[in-house]
């Protein structure tokens, strides 16, 4: 009986850790490519403003692919869930285009309060998005 349940459990556990690592990677890739500059080679050479920015990207997404994985009755629910949290994250970036149309300049030229505000602006965005998962 026990050995059944921690089977069952440990399947559930392993197919959605599993499936929320491929979607942060999707993610990661489809941001990396939709930004016009290049954040991990920023990143590399110090860039304070494109670390600020992509991490608060990585942060959102995770809270809120985190909120699909909490609250799913099963792991098709959680892939629907999981790929909105990913289309509502990556709006969040051409917001913050809109509302700071040099953004594109700013952060590589590591221009911090433009970096922060993108990180913000996603990690704000994904709390709202899982709160919203919270049916």
């Amino acid at each position: 009986m026990i050995a059944q349940y921690f089977n069952d459990g440990f399947i559930a556990f392993i197919s959605h850790f599993g499936t929320a690592l491929a979607f942060l990677f999707i993610f990661i890739t489809i941001y990396i490519r939709i930004t016009p500059y290049k954040e991990i080679s920023l990143i590399r050479q110090g860039n304070t403003a494109a670390a600020a920015s992509l991490s608060g990207a990585m942060l959102g997404y995770c809270v809120a692919l985190a909120s699909s994985v909490a609250h799913s009755v099963d792991l098709v629910d959680m892939l629907i869930w999981g790929g909105i949290a990913l289309l509502i994250q990556l709006l969040a970036f051409f917001a913050a285009r809109l509302i700071l149309p040099g953004l594109i300049s700013d952060v590589p030229e590591n221009k911090l309060s433009s970096g922060i505000f993108l990180g913000a602006l996603s990690l704000g965005m994904g709390i709202l998005n899982a709160a919203c998962q919270t049916y």
